[in-house]
């Protein structure tokens, strides 16, 4: 049973058919587009509290990407990277938008990243001026993993998942975010991830980890090769992107922008959203550079 605010929030978007599938997205504000790319295992739910001061100012695009959240989650799909993010290619030809920004977190962080890879090959269908991303591997050799996460990836993911109560989801959510994260928080995030069996199809979409390391000089690399603007927000406190993503981003990516939160975790969005959303509207300037 969802509670009223997931049925509120759903009932306010639509929905696309891609693939034979129903995506659920939100599209809200005016101005120039801004485009919220959701982590895994969550949804663009994650996104509610930046949501009121973000609408004031862009036209916003979010979708729950196949196998999150309100959309589809078949269990007969080679989900993949670049299968996501195809379908934000397709969605932003549905709304007819030509340049947007990016807000992405997590896994939304590689999907952002296939998609500047092909900016820069010339086959993107829309321009990206800006992408800003949050806690995320951007870089598979800094990545940190939970064991829970190494070990959906094995044989025993199938069971793993079949049997994973809201009480371990908790324990595994509360390691990795502060204190900010609240019960509320994950008792709606737990009811998305059970919304049309989500569970049955974690195990696939997990492999995300491995497609980075197989992509790893494809999505870096369109990081140092790109001449738009790259802001990095980042909870540093967050054991599995935290502050070693920071440095690592430094390193390999010097002419970005950061923003430190010390004290937050793997979800800034959700336990800091004031935060974030002053470092992100900072740094629009950029575009204009």
């Amino acid at each position: 049973m969802l509670s009223q605010k997931l049925q509120e929030w759903e009932s306010s978007g639509s929905y696309l058919s891609f693939h034979g599938h129903q995506v659920f997205f939100k599209t809200v504000g005016e101005g120039d587009t801004l485009i919220l790319i959701h982590g895994f295992p969550s949804a663009n739910w994650d996104w509610q509290l930046l949501w009121p001061g973000l609408e004031k100012q862009f036209n916003l695009v979010s979708p729950d990407m196949l196998g999150f959240g309100f959309s589809d989650k078949p269990q007969k799909y080679a989900y993949s990277i670049k299968g996501q993010a195809d379908l934000f290619e397709a969605l932003v030809k549905h709304l007819e938008i030509d340049d947007v920004c990016i807000l992405a977190h997590d896994y939304g962080d590689t999907v952002a990243q296939e998609l500047l890879a092909r900016q820069l090959e010339g086959s993107l269908c829309f321009n990206i001026k800006m992408i800003t991303f949050l806690n995320g591997g951007l870089f598979p050799e800094t990545h940190r993993p939970l064991v829970l996460q190494r070990l959906l990836m094995t044989p025993l993911g199938g069971l793993l998942a079949k049997l994973m109560s809201k009480k371990k989801f908790a324990r595994s959510l509360q390691k990795i975010c502060s204190e900010n994260f609240s019960q509320e928080d994950i008792e709606l995030l737990w009811q998305l991830l059970n919304y049309k069996n989500g569970r049955a199809v974690i195990p696939k979409l997990i492999y995300y980890m491995k497609e980075r390391r197989q992509n790893r000089s494809r999505w870096v690399g369109a990081l140092q090769k790109t001449t738009i603007p790259l802001h990095l927000i980042n909870g540093l406190i967050d054991p599995i992107s935290g502050v070693h993503l920071v440095e690592r981003f430094c390193e390999v990516v010097p002419r970005g922008h950061v923003t430190k939160l010390p004290g937050i975790g793997h979800y800034p969005q959700v336990e800091a959203p004031e935060k974030v959303l002053q470092a992100f509207l900072d740094k629009q300037h950029l575009i204009s550079k």
